[in-house]
């Protein structure tokens, strides 16, 4: 199993960028999907981008298809995501997630496909 903690969130102005961090600790050699989902209040986490088997594959949301990269460090025990012109439509709770059970890792995953959660980092794009 692993800990997922993020960190990076803040406030942001429209246009500007953001790169949120996800630490990665206990079983960092298994062979993970990972994945960051967003929640703005009262709405599901829906996924913003998707990462697998020690960095390949990755895929996007088309909201921020072209603004985002997920990537991990070479030690693979940490996640990120990078968002340029941010829109206020970014702005979002943003968790980052693992599971090990997923043998196609894509966008098309929902939050009910991932065991193992982070707390969440917020993040506010002001206009």
């Amino acid at each position: 199993q692993v800990q997922l903690a993020e960190s990076g969130g803040g406030s942001v102005q429209a246009g500007g960028s953001l790169r949120l961090s996800c630490k990665i600790s206990g079983d960092t050699y298994g062979k993970y999907c990972l994945a960051w989902f967003r929640s703005a209040p009262d709405n599901k986490r829906t996924g913003v981008a998707t990462i697998a088997l020690g960095g390949r594959f990755p895929s996007y949301a088309d909201s921020v298809m072209g603004r985002a990269t997920i990537s991990q460090d070479n030690a693979k025990t940490t996640l990120y995501l990078q968002i340029i012109d941010l829109k206020p439509e970014d702005a979002a709770m943003y968790y980052c997630a693992a599971d090990q059970r997923i043998w196609n890792c894509n966008i098309n995953l929902v939050s009910t496909d991932f065991h193992y959660w982070g707390q969440g980092t917020q993040v506010t794009v002001s206009s």
